[in-house]
């Protein structure tokens, strides 16, 4: 549900098929993603899963597809 929900996003921002994301397609390396496209992901992620406001230090630790929905399954659980 989670991975299927970010897959589209990332689907619709990069404007890629989403049978292209994987859990491990690299934000930098696969999709080449810039800071920009990493807050606006952000936000619609905040928006999307109603986490409220996501650190600074948490989005730089994300790297991968995969990274970001442990995250927000951790997120969710707590």
């Amino acid at each position: 549900m989670i991975f299927e929900k970010i897959s589209e996003l990332i689907a619709e921002q990069f404007s890629i098929n989403i049978d292209e994301v994987t859990m491990d397609t690299s934000f930098e390396e696969d999709l080449g993603a810039d800071s920009l496209d990493i807050v606006e992901l952000t936000m619609a992620m905040e928006e999307e899963f109603d986490l409220g406001e996501i650190g600074d230090e948490e989005i730089t630790s994300l790297k991968t597809v995969g990274d970001l929905v442990r995250f927000i399954q951790n997120k969710l659980d707590d």
